[in-house]
């Protein structure tokens, strides 16, 4: 079926996004990986291209852009050129962070932060999880208590994005330890903010570029104005926000499966064994078509889902279906992908080698599989009560 979810404007953005990463990223990508570390020039570069701070209202330097089929679009080029330690920085500033400054912060606050986000010049990171804590945010044992007109801030995040380039912190922290759940709040945390430290840039399985890091807070005083939103609500804000973030993760993840089918596809018609193109055969003919069949009805699904995220209508339980189905079709895809190159599929000079290892974590990050069918679980069990 012929895919309706662009329109020209979109596509205009298209040939914007793919020349940016021909000329900003490709080149470097594999020199970024091997150091582990995307540069901040790439980011920059993103800033002056318009990637970055679709979102930000023209006020604070961004484009005022409230339709997500823009990111889509971003999503679906970083796949294609394969560079997705990049895109994942990216995603995790603009489809994180800026919403939560956007959404919850004063105007001195977004006059502070979103304009050098929209121009690649500040770097933002959201540090929930911590070596005890991680799907199960009431866990956190961060903790801010107020001391006159400042907050003073203990504990220890880890596996945070953005981590060792952050420029800005969203900090969840426990402020009322006897509250429960209305217990926490959102406090930001600014770079060589005293007692504020980076602590090891991890050494992942995939995603090697990529920044991620632990941080470390000890004693670490902000301004009362740092809190982001309102006192003891911080976990209502986590949950407003966690549809957007998931949907983002889906979407990374149907990208990144279609990118896999397309390289595989032209490669197993170029590659021959017995004589022909192994393209040829009836097990790589059923796999493709399998592949295709699975992408194409997700693809539809996905679409579906971001015009209900522009309408105010995508829920968490949307979200969540959206992501744990996505992701585990990503691992499906490109685990097979994989097997049809053969020994070839198992090098990092080929993307579909690179894929392999960056999409593992995608299960994990956002809430694990396993949560994502526990939220949906209890909203079908709710029916009943």
């Amino acid at each position: 079926m012929q895919r309706t979810q662009f329109e020209a404007d979109h596509e205009a953005y298209r040939e914007t996004v793919r020349e940016f990463l021909a000329r900003e990223i490709e080149p470097n990508y594999e020199r970024w990986e091997q150091e582990r570390l995307i540069s901040r020039s790439a980011w920059l570069a993103a800033g002056k291209f318009g990637i970055l701070g679709l979102g930000i209202s023209e006020e604070f330097g961004g484009a005022g852009v409230t339709d997500f089929r823009f990111r889509q679009v971003v999503f679906e080029e970083v796949a294609r050129a394969g560079t997705t330690s990049f895109g994942t920085g990216i995603n995790t500033q603009d489809d994180i962070v800026v919403p939560y400054i956007a959404n919850l912060g004063t105007v001195e606050q977004k006059a502070r932060w979103l304009p050098g986000m929209a121009a690649g010049e500040v770097i933002g990171a959201i540090a929930m999880t911590e070596p005890g804590a991680g799907s199960d945010l009431q866990g956190i044992r961060t903790t801010a208590v107020r001391d006159g007109d400042e907050w003073v801030i203990n504990g220890q995040k880890t596996f945070i994005t953005n981590g060792i380039h952050a420029d800005v912190v969203i900090v969840v922290c426990r402020t009322d330890p006897e509250a429960g759940s209305k217990g926490f709040s959102l406090i930001v945390v600014e770079r060589d903010t005293p007692g504020f430290t980076r602590g090891r840039k991890l050494h992942k399985a995939g995603l090697a570029g990529q920044d991620t890091a632990e941080l470390v807070f000890e004693d670490v005083r902000v301004p009362a104005e740092n809190l982001l939103g309102t006192e003891g609500a911080g976990f209502i804000h986590l949950m407003e926000n966690l549809p957007l973030e998931r949907i983002s993760i889906a979407v990374s993840a149907i990208t990144s499966a279609r990118a896999a089918y397309e390289w595989t596809k032209n490669y197993v018609f170029e590659r021959k064994a017995f004589g022909k193109p192994i393209g040829d055969l009836q097990n790589t003919r059923f796999a493709l078509a399998e592949m295709r069949t699975e992408i194409e009805v997700t693809e539809s699904h996905i679409d579906r889902s971001i015009l209900a995220l522009n309408a105010g209508e995508l829920t968490a339980v949307d979200a969540s279906m959206s992501k744990w189905w996505a992701t585990e079709l990503q691992k499906r895809v490109i685990d097979r992908c994989v097997q049809l190159h053969g020994g070839y599929g198992y090098m990092m000079e080929y993307p579909i080698g690179r894929a392999y290892v960056d999409s593992r974590i995608q299960t994990i990050y956002g809430g694990t599989t396993e949560i994502m069918k526990e939220i949906i679980g209890r909203d079908i069990a709710a029916e009943f009560r």
